[in-house]
């Protein structure tokens, strides 16, 4: 042990705990040995005496080179410091200050020490109840950080210490174990491999098994699907291998969860999962739940104890008036104008280099004649005198740089001198932008067509090859015109520019982004823009000539109205620091207000924060000068935290505390309230300290109880002048609130907005509002505006804002603010994982309510584990303080979010690449399953007895149809004479040997589409009767003996098994194993040959070679194979006799198919079966000896083995054989077939069908142009043992449809193991006809068939029963017979049924039960066999060829395969449809369940940085469709589901790989 040595007694009392902490995780199962190991040594390792700390095993030190920092990083100890705190600072230079800040610096905006001793106080109480949440599993090469990572030991784990690594079976050797550790092993490994790197354990796992001498069947499962792709691991192609299943002892149970290995890395973490999940939530909701067409969620009843507001009404809060003031010029341009003529040389701007020195100045002169050469350039230079490109009223867009406001103060004043409205906004930086279709929208509607901008700008603009400005996204054509005083005309001398007294005419549009990314444009009326002027310098107290530092966006808000317009006004001299000196010197606006002896500055509190983090470098500054600090965002509630800090550092610098000015305004209503000065020594305001509970449900609680869910507020002072201001309920009608309540401020005053421009509808609700009282009846005619923010009035009518309505999120009918959740999370110590705390927080609508989604940047140095830990701290604060549930946490690389232009997080572009799937996170945690607690009550299933009440179930009411339907009558053979060819199809083919020798019966084509083989009736006779020399001579066989046949597809095959007919042995065909995947599919060969007791094995030579080869060995016992006889050399003679059996109940041939539930299943064919069956095809299809048909699919099973082997000699038409492997060489071969031999009927499959769909669909005029023509195409059927692919088979009509492919040639036929052909398209039956289905109702074993609305779809499409066929629907439990359209197990009977299981021990019980069953009641003597699929039977409109109405069959799915969840059936393939929409770069999907939890398993088409965006998609849309929630998202590589020779997805093998962890998945996401 590693703490030999250790003195306990020395050890620190929090460290014991830990320890004993420890303890109780690994008694409790929630951490492995090994983890808690490695956790106790790493705990211990300080205490240690010092020598034995060199000696540590090799896993550790990898650990540690791996997870902890890499050189050149700064150690643990040095990055957990905090970067406010001093010792954590660089040396004394601004560059310094720049360096700290650039680390985990929190967002300045959010910091409160109060907040995170709150967090830190939640956090510890969580303590006792740690979280033992499931790494997620990640392969390294997704997210590759360093080098040294990709060569991690299998051991070692990357993600994290206590994740569980394999438990090594007893059977490995310590030899072994060595070589997979040592670590030259591992880089040769890493350099060798095609893939980065694999997942580690499944390394082990195949190590395992090559030293078990003889693997047990139960756990082989997993082995024998080890590899699904053939090569090379990262070939993306869509070709899979079609992987047989396995057997258990006793053919057909389904295999058992008991087999599956339960010692992987997956079941570990799927266990620590159930674990997690069963630990006591929050009690859900109230909830119910109503069939059909009642919605599904209740709305959860108010609970009793919330807090109501309890004051009176508020009244509305009147500011003070607005003074008359004598000289007040009439228009904003004539106090420019006589500025310019009075004080031309008074400064009025000075702007600031990047290094924050003075660039220039720009004098009250300058400025005014600049903008009268502007406004005469824009009115008489731009187009003729007749047609001028401007006129006054026009909209203008003003595109200049934050660093260059001299340019944009001329375009304004500019722009107001020439009448014509300008509309500044952001620079667009490239055509991609964030927000730019938004802004696009905004020049749209308010119809601009013209851009001024400076040179510098222009040049700076992204452009086309050509030299043209590029189109931006989403933007009108635009006029670019550049404003540089060189371009500008000297106006005439009688020309002078219009200036009227101020009116409700538009002076200039500001823009403002609303929650949903909409930005819009706010229209100020000339009158507006003059009374906010006076408004601010009554309120600010400014006087002529006074200096104002601003660091504010001049463009828009408060920079632009206090440090472009006021300050004109009042003749003061503004100098700006642009963001760009911010950044380089935070103190920059601190030494100008020093230097220039500023009366005001005007800041956020981001600019307090970073000054007050670099001050150490400034000595002397002074600040004394300031009368007025003015906090731009002092509205936002965390911003009381960064003014005190910056008042703590800087009163020793002469700041006094009055002199600080929060002040709330939006961009409606303009400025709503600010704090005027207060008096020298006056007492200032008093803070209100609010109950985040109470907030959350709208009313004002003081804090007495809980001080960690605390919120302080400062107020913003008092209303404006000459305004009026109410409290209004956010949503519903403006009813006023009560005192205690809190609400939406609305504003009334000239000074305000006038209108969104362009957008009528929108501006009623916004600039029209008129508050009602209780009563409901309206205050007045006064007209208010909504400003968006959320407050209250307090006593003194001070004003307190809480939050903002875009920052709203409204779960379960209680409100959080976001930037509130913002303050938590990074209150949870972000410095080692959140990269300059850069977070967002929005929310989506999922399944009826708001979900929060919390997304981060992280930093690039952040490991795994810290990443991980600090997750799920953020979950356990949120929980405590917020007492509300998070659904999606993600972290992004750094720098990778969407930026507004000032650098902030862009939140509408974040959450719409979130929900499009373009987020692409490096780690990501989804808790549905703590937070979705208004899911629907389980169903409860009632039990089932046999009674009169279960005749009742069945809806046999009277004057009720039962659902039955039938193919037509099979009828008498016309022919005496040909009554021996139908008994057996040895004879027909010897008939067709004498009567039509030289008819040719097959053709086999290669990639070439070059015929390579043919067979005539009597050449396949001939060789047919040689392979039977062959086994009577070397095979020693006995009649009735099983033979297996191993052929590729092609001639050989059909002429063995015709061999076999006459010899009187039964064939058993077998795909034979796949030479490049030999461990993969040779086991399944053998255990078809053990199961069926073959005594032989016909194959070719090449396939013998292969079956005793090494490589074979290594997959099975090579010595044990029956007697292998080639048919490539075959004996001369010809057989003594042919075998007739003595009836035609004998055996035929045995059929082996893997279901897709993983079962092989071996069902017996007899004579008669097999005549039937091919009679009944013939009369389907009208096949006759004149016809050629053409066939691509695998001929091993089922129907496909029927048409290929049987039809054609029993019908005589000629069949043209495509084997499917050859369509991966040549896309087109079955095309262009169809093509060159005119074919009317072909049979495929559905992987052909995808193949053709997914390689050719963009290739049709290609196909065209080579003469490809489909028309003569009359049916094209699908063969498949599963509901029809509608999607498929309508894209693949759609695709084809220009190279004639009539859309109702294509259809589908289906058949199962007890019945392999019920239902098959025909010539002369009606068209398929598709039903809408509703899934709510389907998963109640109920139908209810929709039209108009496509949301809760499944879709499903109508078959054409086969002749002599009979169905019926049964109810699966009660056995008995249901009415028309009900949904129930499909029953038949006919002619051409299979004859039973083909078992070792004789399962006579489920023989009875599968394949001769009664009704329990209506028709109890007949015989009927259970295809285990459930359907229902509707009479159509159609009518069939005996002229009576259609009745049609429709198939639903498997009973096997559906997922019981929740007491609710589901179809896989419905949870697959909607996994397959969720995102583009969903390949394939597959759904299967383990232990109660959905496991959706994706595969991933895009690149591996999309994996993680796939996981909330997966979770939302199975979660909105289905009421399900996933428990595990898998994305894996394309091609790694299995499939099985018809198509069909193999997901009990997908099940049993991803346990036995080996499926090497990109990214497995446990969800909480």
């Amino acid at each position: 042990m590693a703490d030999r040595g250790v003195d306990f007694s020395g050890i620190p009392k929090d460290l014991r705990d830990h320890l004993a902490e420890l303890e109780l995780e690994l008694s409790e199962g929630d951490i492995t040995q090994k983890g808690y190991e490695k956790k106790r040594a790493k705990l211990l390792a300080p205490f240690l005496p010092q020598i034995t700390s060199v000696d540590l095993p090799l896993p550790d030190v990898q650990q540690q080179s791996s997870s902890g920092p890499t050189s050149g990083e700064p150690s643990p100890a040095s990055s957990d410091r905090s970067p406010a705190s001093p010792e954590a600072s660089g040396p004394s230079s601004s560059s310094g200050g720049r360096r700290n800040r650039s680390g985990g610096a929190r967002d300045d905006r959010y910091r409160s020490d109060i907040h995170t001793e709150a967090v830190q106080a939640a956090l510890a109480k969580h303590k006792e109840e740690k979280m033992a949440l499931p790494m997620p599993t990640k392969r390294r090469s997704a997210f590759v950080q360093s080098p040294v990572d990709n060569c991690t030991p299998p051991d070692t784990s990357s993600a994290s210490e206590d994740e569980g690594s394999l438990r090594r079976q007893a059977t490995l050797s310590a030899a072994l174990a060595q070589s997979l550790q040592s670590p030259d092993y591992w880089i040769n490994r890493s350099v060798q491999s095609s893939s980065t790197s694999s997942s580690a354990s499944s390394t082990l796992s195949h190590g395992e098994n090559k030293t078990q001498t003889q693997p047990q069947p139960t756990s082989a499962l997993a082995d024998i699907l080890a590899s699904t792709r053939i090569g090379n691991a990262h070939t993306h192609t869509l070709l899979r291998v079609c992987v047989y299943g396995r057997v258990c002892n006793r053919l057909p149970l389904p295999l058992c969860s008991p087999g599956v290995p339960v010692n992987s890395r997956v079941s570990t973490k799927i266990q620590q999962l159930l674990n997690t999940l069963k630990r006591p939530k929050r009690q859900a909701l109230s909830e119910f739940f109503l069939d059909d067409s009642e919605e599904i969620v209740e709305v959860p009843q108010p609970d009793p104890n919330t807090p109501r507001p309890e004051g009176r009404q508020i009244i509305p809060v009147k500011g003070e008036p607005l003074g008359v003031v004598s000289n007040w010029p009439p228009a904003l341009q004539a106090a420019l104008a006589r500025w310019g003529a009075t004080q031309a040389k008074s400064p009025a701007l000075t702007a600031l280099d990047v290094t924050g020195k003075p660039l220039y100045t720009l004098t009250y002169g300058k400025l005014w004649s600049r903008s009268l050469k502007l406004a005469y350039t824009l009115l008489n230079k731009l187009g003729t005198k007749n047609e001028p490109v401007l006129r006054p009223g026009d909209r203008v867009a003003l595109v200049y740089p934050n660093s260059d406001p001299a340019m944009f103060w001329v375009a304004f004043y500019g722009c107001l001198l020439a009448e014509v409205i300008p509309v500044p906004i952001e620079v667009p930086l490239s055509r991609q932008d964030a927000g730019s279709l938004q802004i696009g929208f905004l020049l749209g509607s308010c119809g601009v067509g013209l851009a001024l901008t400076s040179e510098i700008c222009l040049k700076g603009l992204p452009k086309t090859p050509q030299g043209e400005i590029i189109q931006f996204k989403g933007w009108p054509r635009m006029k670019w015109v550049v404003t540089d005083t060189k371009y500008l005309t000297k106006p005439s001398k009688d020309w002078q520019p219009h200036i009227p007294t101020a009116n409700t005419d538009t002076a200039y549009i500001e823009y403002k982004a609303s929650k949903e990314g909409t930005v819009m444009g706010v229209a100020v009326s000339k009158i507006a823009l003059l009374t906010h002027c006076q408004a601010l310098t009554q309120a600010c107290n400014y006087c002529e000539g006074e200096t104002l530092v601003n660091v504010l966006d001049c463009k828009k808000d408060m920079g632009l109205w206090h440090g472009v317009l006021t300050s004109v006004m009042n003749r003061i001299h503004t100098i700006t620091v642009p963001y760009a000196v911010m950044k380089a010197c935070p103190m920059s606006w601190v030494q100008r207000v020093h230097i220039h002896k500023a009366r005001v500055a005007l800041v956020k509190c981001r600019d307090l924060h970073w000054a007050m983090m670099a001050h150490r470098d400034q000595r002397d500054t002074n600040l004394s000068s300031i009368r007025m600090l003015i906090v731009a965002d002092g509205a936002n509630p965390w911003s009381v935290s960064s003014c005190d800090a910056f008042l703590n550092v800087f009163q020793s610098h002469g700041l006094k505390p009055e002199v600080i000015c929060p002040c709330a305004s939006s961009p409606e209503a303009l400025t709503v309230a600010i704090r005027r000065p207060g008096a020298r020594g006056a007492a200032l305001p008093a803070r209100a300290i609010l109950s985040m509970g109470g907030l959350s449900h709208g009313v004002i609680r003081v804090n007495t109880e809980d001080k960690n869910s605390a919120l302080t507020v400062q107020d913003v002072g008092h209303v404006m002048p000459g305004a009026l201001m109410c409290i209004v309920k956010p949503d519903g009608p403006p009813q006023l609130c009560k005192t205690d309540e809190i609400g939406e401020i609305v504003l009334n005053s000239r000074a305000g907005g006038t209108m969104y421009y362009g957008l009528p509808g929108v501006t009623k609700n916004t600039f029209e509002v008129i508050p009602v009282n209780q009563a409901g009846a309206p205050l007045g005619e006064i007209l208010f505006t909504r400003t968006g923010l959320l407050g209250f009035v307090g006593p003194g009518s001070l004003v307190f804002v809480v939050g903002k309505n875009e920052g709203l999120l409204m779960v379960s009918g209680r409100r959080h603010n976001a930037d509130d959740l913002v303050a938590t999370a990074l209150a949870v110590e972000p410095v080692k994982t959140v990269y300059r705390g850069r977070i967002a927080v929005f929310s989506v609508t999922v399944f009826y309510d708001e979900r929060i989604v919390i997304v981060a940047e992280q930093r690039p140095d952040a490991s795994e584990e810290d990443s991980f830990q600090w997750m799920s701290r953020v979950l356990q604060a949120i929980d405590s303080i917020h007492q509300v549930g998070l659904y999606c946490l993600a972290l992004v690389p750094a720098n990778t979010l969407p930026k507004t232009p000032l650098g902030g997080i862009h939140i509408s572009e974040t959450k719409q690449n979130f929900l499009e799937g373009n987020l692409h996170p490096c780690n990501i945690l989804l808790c549905p399953h703590t937070c979705v607690t208004n899911l629907p009550k389980p169903r409860q299933k009632q039990p089932v007895g046999v009674g009169p009440a279960s005749i009742m179930v069945g809806n046999l009411v009277a004057g009720k149809r039962m659902a039955q339907a039938a193919g037509r009558e099979l009828g008498p053979l016309e022919e005496e004479g040909l009554v021996r060819k139908h008994q057996f199809l040895s004879e027909a083919l010897q008939w067709r040997a004498q009567t039509d020798p030289d008819h040719v019966l097959y053709v086999l084509l290669n990639a070439k589409g070059v015929a390579v083989c043919t067979a005539t009736c009597s050449q396949l006779h001939k060789r047919a009767e040689k392979i039977t020399s062959a086994l009577m001579e070397r095979g020693g066989l006995n009649t009735g003996d099983n033979v297996v046949l191993l052929y590729p597809p092609g001639i050989d095959l059909i002429a063995a098994f015709y061999g076999c007919l006459y010899a009187g042995v039964i064939p058993v065909t077998v795909r034979p194993p796949h030479p490049q995947n030999l461990a993969a599919t040779l086991p399944t060969v053998r255990m078809i040959i053990d199961v069926s007791k073959a005594a032989c094995i016909l194959t070719t030579q090449p396939l013998m070679r292969i079956l005793r080869s090494r490589e074979a060995a290594a997959s099975v016992n090579v010595k044990t194979w029956p007697t292998i006889i080639d048919t490539d050399d075959l004996p001369r003679r010809r057989p003594p006799q042919l075998y007739k059996p003595p009836t035609a109940e004998m055996l035929a041939y045995l059929d082996f198919s893997v279901s897709t539930t993983g079962m092989l299943t071996g069902v017996k064919m007899s004579h008669a079966a097999v005549s039937t069956l091919c009679r009944s095809i013939k009369l389907q299809c009208e096949l006759y000896s004149s016809r050629q048909i053409a066939i691509c699919l695998d001929p091993y099973c089922g129907l496909g083995f029927v048409q290929w082997c049987l039809s054609s000699v029993y019908s005589g038409h000629q069949s043209i054989l495509i084997p499917p492997m050859e369509l991966e060489l040549s896309l087109p071969l079955w095309l262009s077939t169809l093509s060159q031999y005119k074919i009317r009927d072909t049979f495929c499959s559905y992987s052909v069908m995808e193949l053709c769909t997914k390689g050719l669909g963009t290739q049709t005029d290609t196909l065209k142009a080579r003469g490809v023509n489909l028309s003569c195409v009359r049916s094209c059927v699908v063969i498949a043992e599963e509901r029809p692919r509608l999607a498929l088979t309508q894209s693949f009509s759609k695709l084809f449809k220009d190279l004639g492919l009539s859309p109702r040639a294509v259809s589908t036929a289906f058949g199962s193991r007890v019945n392999l052909a019920i239902c098959l398209q025909g010539t002369a039956g009606p068209d398929p006809s598709t039903v809408y289905v509703d899934m709510k109702s389907l998963r109640h074993d109920r139908l209810m068939k929709l039209w108009g609305c496509l949301l809760t779809l499944t879709q499903t499409s109508c078959l054409q029963i086969l002749p002599g066929v009979r169905v019926i629907i049964v109810n699966p439990e009660t056995r008995g017979p249901l009415g028309d359209s009900h949904l129930g197990e499909i029953w038949i009977q006919s002619p051409h049924s299979s004859s039973g299981y083909y078992t070792i021990y004789g399962e006579e019980s489920l023989q009875a039960d599968h394949f001769n069953t009664r009704l329990s009641f209506g028709e109890p003597h007949t015989l009927w066999a259970r295809t285990g699929y459930l359907g229902f039977v509707k009479r159509t409109e159609l009518l069939g060829s005996t002229g009576d109405r259609h009745d049609a069959l429709f198939v639903v799915g498997q009973l096997d395969e559906t997922l019981e969840l929740r007491g609710l059936r589901y179809h896989p393939i419905d949870i697959e449809t909607s996994v397959s929409r969720a995102h583009r770069s969903i390949a394939e999907s597959a759904v299967f369940t383990w232990t109660n939890l959905l496991v959706v398993v994706a595969e991933l088409a895009g690149s591996e940085q999309e994996a993680l965006d796939l996981v909330p998609l997966v979770t939302n849309v199975v979660l909105e469709e289905h009421h399900l929630i996933v428990g595990v998202v898998v994305v894996v590589d394309p091609g790694v589901i299995p499939i099985n020779s018809r198509g069909e997805k193999q997901r009990m093998h997908l099940r049993d790989s991803f346990l036995a962890d080996q499926l090497d998945p990109i990214y497995v996401a446990y969800n909480m």
